[in-house]
């Protein structure tokens, strides 16, 4: 009892006096963190870079510009450059500026975009789940297009457009770019839809549900973040692209970034860079903006199966 009572006694004395033990809290700035943050801070800053000087000199006037610093502040902020160059600037024989290559961006952007989306899912979600005879010769010829440069099919496109009558239209240029963004998004909704419980699918087999039901009300809503991905890359790649309108589009409709090039490389009088700059910046803020809402659902996109195989 009274040895009990001694143990007892002592347990606590001794719990007291052990100091308690664990892992050390890391400091914060460890040399590799500070080498990581440093690359990526400077990083950072030499792609902000660029964007700095043409947002800063949009807003000089010619005079600041041609006996100012390039990278000094404006004394004052000017928005004629922003309005000469969406509403008067020279494209060639005309003077209106962005702001019918801007509607024409968006008239061949948001079909092309559309329809090519659609297509490639309803294409990864046969290829995935609704394998048919031959399906994966089927979607490894279809991959094998992808790699193929642009300009090979060029001549043979021209040739087909003109003899189905639209060359030089707005159409040819939504079909091209079509045609063009399925492959690579066909690959992306594969995958995505391959990294999907399998047990959903067939469970919805089982219980009757037919092909298009169970796209649309199965894989559709599990899908938002691929989807984003595809939106991402097809807005970027159909706005930014140069080649397709310049030679499909026809002169009365050409693209935003057709006419950007005519008004940076217009040979009439003294280049005014501060036009040239908002031109530029106007050309660039759709995919901009784009990036700044669904940066985080893109992520989400790629890391749940955007680049699985």
């Amino acid at each position: 009892m009274s040895q009990t009572a001694t143990m007892a006694g002592s347990a606590p004395d001794t719990a007291v006096g052990v100091e308690p033990r664990g892992p050390r809290p890391k400091p914060f700035f460890t040399p590799t963190k500070i080498i990581i943050y440093s690359v990526l801070v400077f990083f950072t800053l030499y792609f902000l870079f660029p964007l700095y000087v043409m947002v800063v000199t949009s807003f000089k006037t010619m005079p600041e510009i041609r006996f100012g610093n390039i990278f000094a502040l404006p004394n004052q902020i000017n928005f004629d450059a922003w309005i000469k160059a969406w509403t008067s600037a020279c494209t060639g024989l005309t003077c209106e500026g962005l702001a019918p290559g801007f509607w024409n961006s968006v008239k061949i952007t948001i079909p092309s975009t559309i329809v090519s989306i659609f297509i490639a899912a309803v294409n990864g979600y046969a290829l995935i789940n609704w394998r048919f005879k031959g399906s994966e010769l089927f979607f490894a010829i279809l991959i094998f297009g992808s790699f193929i440069p642009y300009q090979v099919f060029l001549y043979p496109l021209v040739m087909i457009t003109r003899e189905m009558g639209i060359f030089g239209t707005l159409q040819a240029v939504i079909i091209v770019h079509t045609i063009f963004g399925m492959p690579i998004l066909t690959l992306l909704f594969r995958n995505y839809f391959g990294s999907l419980p399998q047990e959903l699918f067939k469970a919805a087999r089982v219980d009757g549900a037919g092909f298009w039901r169970i796209f649309f009300e199965i894989m559709l809503p599990m899908s938002l973040p691929i989807f984003v991905v595809a939106l991402i890359l097809q807005v970027t790649g159909i706005w930014n692209d140069f080649l397709f309108g310049v030679v499909f589009a026809g002169t009365k409709n050409l693209p935003m970034t057709v006419q950007l090039n005519n008004i940076v490389n217009s040979a009439q009088g003294t280049p005014e860079y501060n036009v040239n700059m908002a031109a530029t910046v106007l050309t660039g803020l759709v995919p901009l903006i784009i990036y700044f809402v669904s940066g985080k659902l893109f992520v989400r996109g790629v890391a749940a199966g955007a680049v699985k195989g």
